[in-house]
């Protein structure tokens, strides 16, 4: 079975106003530390083999070009070369994506860049406590072009305070433009603990949905595949990590806050960075939370990631028995549409995926 590997780098520059992440501004002084206990940590791992690799954060830009190059080391010393991977992935923030850092990547094996652009109007990028404005994205993209990234993720987000339906678009026109092979378009959601939230900012739902609608339209027109609820490829160019979530793969992470997936059951690192290094250093388990899922639980978690891919998912006679009454109910509603044994979201059903979700997902009695 494909396992994926995925590495936390959980330090930032500067935490943004609508992230609730495990990540942390101003503690880049623990990199190095870090680092050498992941090293720790993955000649611990049960698995050794993976086909894809996401490095996600945090910021993973704001390490050094030395330190990215100690990370790639260790990568190699532990799983193999980087370039062995079928896919692997590497998160940067344009204000700290230099050139050097883009030709430690190439140099490593990394195949693909996620850039976080949020948006292009300045006022906005203030608004959501970015340390940039679009100019240096542009900058940023050029590097990686002309540094031969050649597979660039980038993302933007729909809904922000101010944010009119027209300035949204012109985000989106501009940055289809640069023809970047995979986009994430995220309404924006307030989290609890997060700046957002604490100044009771509310989002406008029925803007938001008229901003994706646009969205969906746009990128149709301009070649794009949209294969997720918010996750849109040039044909043939979908992430293979995520979609190995969203098809129940197993997946291993490292890092504080890290999560695993294996055999059924779900493990998680502590979120406290230095709690995360003590307890490696000392030989103790990183994991903070444990649970194996089973039965109704097990079948309904896969369900439900299953479901935010657009094209479904199709259904055992054991998912009918179990989860019959709550699809037909979301097919009458009209959220989900139901294709003799396969099932996926309505057109409908993309704006109120988590209300579908729930139903799969909410505690309940085991039959």
């Amino acid at each position: 079975m494909k396992t994926g590997l995925y590495i936390h780098l959980p330090f930032c520059k500067q935490k943004c106003n609508y992230c609730d992440f495990a990540s942390f501004a101003g503690r880049e002084f623990l990199i190095d530390g870090y680092l050498d206990a992941m090293s720790k940590e993955a000649a611990r791992s049960p698995v050794r083999a993976f086909e894809t690799l996401y490095v996600g954060g945090g910021t993973p830009s704001v390490l050094s070009a030395a330190q990215l190059e100690k990370l790639a080391q260790m990568i190699e010393k532990n799983f193999g070369p980087v370039s062995r991977f079928e896919e692997s992935t590497c998160e940067a923030n344009p204000e700290s994506l230099t050139p050097e850092k883009i030709s430690v990547l190439k140099e490593a094996g990394f195949n693909r860049l996620s850039i976080g652009l949020q948006s292009f109007n300045d006022d906005e990028l203030k608004t959501l406590g970015r340390v940039r404005d679009a100019a240096t994205f542009l900058g940023a993209y050029e590097a990686a072009r002309a540094g031969g990234l050649n597979n660039i993720n980038v993302d933007l987000i729909a809904g922000l305070p101010g944010q009119t339906l027209e300035r949204f678009l012109r985000s989106l026109r501009r940055l289809v433009s640069l023809r970047p092979e995979h986009l994430s378009v995220y309404g924006l959601q307030i989290e609890e603990g997060t700046p957002f939230f604490e100044r009771g900012v509310i989002c406008d739902q029925l803007l938001m949905r008229r901003m994706l609608e646009e969205t969906r339209a746009a990128l149709a027109a301009a070649g794009y595949h949209h294969y997720e609820i918010s996750n849109f490829a040039r044909p043939g160019l979908e992430a293979k990590h995520n979609t190995h979530y969203w098809n129940d793969g197993d997946y291993i992470g490292l890092g504080s806050a890290a999560a695993s997936f294996t055999g059924g059951a779900r493990h998680q690192n502590t979120p406290d960075v230095c709690e995360y290094i003590r307890r490696i250093n000392a030989d103790e388990s990183p994991v903070e939370f444990s649970e194996k899922l089973e039965g109704k639980e097990r079948a309904g978690e896969r369900l439900m990631l299953a479901l935010r891919k657009l094209d479904g998912v199709e259904l055992s006679a054991r998912d009918e028995e179990m989860f019959g009454r709550e699809i037909e109910k979301h097919v009458k509603s009209g959220l989900l549409l139901r294709e003799g044994k396969k099932v996926k979201l309505s057109f409908e059903g993309l704006f109120l995926a988590n209300e579908v979700f729930c139903s799969f997902v909410a505690p309940f009695e085991e039959e």
